[in-house]
């Protein structure tokens, strides 16, 4: 099993510490699609009982992050190209309306924490850290939503968007990639500054359809891989 443990916080039900702390590992990569998750490993693991794991396994299965499969128990679900695909139709369309929300609100002070964010990230690739990369991704894209000053909107987008974390540290390996997204979030920085959103969406679409079309390739190696692993069997 991946190296991860149980994040305390003692203002939480000890539950949703154990779902919190899963839900984290399985976005974070470290529980990989189709692992199974045994609730008694899982509970050894995380120094709990077994009640916590499995109410934390039913509301992951309502996320979506895990499937229950007859008599194998618990796996972590594998995204699909047409799961994937579902989810960046609706991310595309809450962007535009959170970046038309962004140009028409933004502060200066907004406009130096997007800048400032844009320039971490620049920085964060040196370090070859490809988890803090993507957490330096997410950044960016937080000020952008929080000046929406639409919290509901700012919430549905997050939610989006960890649905495919997962797959955004495999996104971050190509070094071209990496080039790439540092010139559109400045690209996305002076399109908002410049409080122009035909040009913002449109930077903001071709960030998300790179995104999709290098998350696919991800997608369909991972399925060659189980279907050659599942004929070997």
């Amino acid at each position: 099993m991946n190296d991860f443990s149980v994040d305390m916080n003692e203002y939480l039900p000890l539950r949703d510490v154990v779902f919190n702390t899963l839900r984290k590992a399985i976005l974070k990569g470290e529980l990989k699609p189709g692992e199974r998750l045994m609730e008694i490993a899982l509970a050894d693991r995380l120094g709990v009982s077994r009640t916590p794991v499995r109410e934390a396994m039913r509301k992951l299965e309502l996320e979506g992050l895990v499937v229950m499969i007859p008599r194998r128990g618990a796996q972590v679900a594998n995204i699909t190209e047409k799961d994937l695909n579902d989810v960046l139709e609706v991310r595309i369309a809450l962007e535009n309306l959170s970046i038309e929300k962004a140009c028409a609100r933004m502060t200066e002070e907004q406009l130096a924490q997007l800048w400032d964010a844009a320039e971490e990230f620049e920085k964060t690739m040196a370090e070859g850290n490809l988890v803090k990369l993507a957490e330096a991704d997410v950044a960016f894209h937080e000020v952008i939503y929080q000046s929406s000053d639409n919290r509901r909107l700012n919430q549905v987008l997050n939610n989006l968007r960890e649905q495919i974390y997962r797959y955004r540290v495999e996104y971050l390996k190509d070094e071209e990639t990496r080039n790439l997204l540092v010139k559109e979030h400045k690209e996305l920085y002076e399109a908002i500054r410049a409080r122009d959103v035909k040009k913002a969406q449109e930077i903001s679409f071709r960030h998300i359809e790179n995104q999709r079309e290098a998350i696919v390739c991800s997608i369909r190696e991972e399925t060659e891989i189980r279907e050659k692993a599942s004929d070997r069997k």
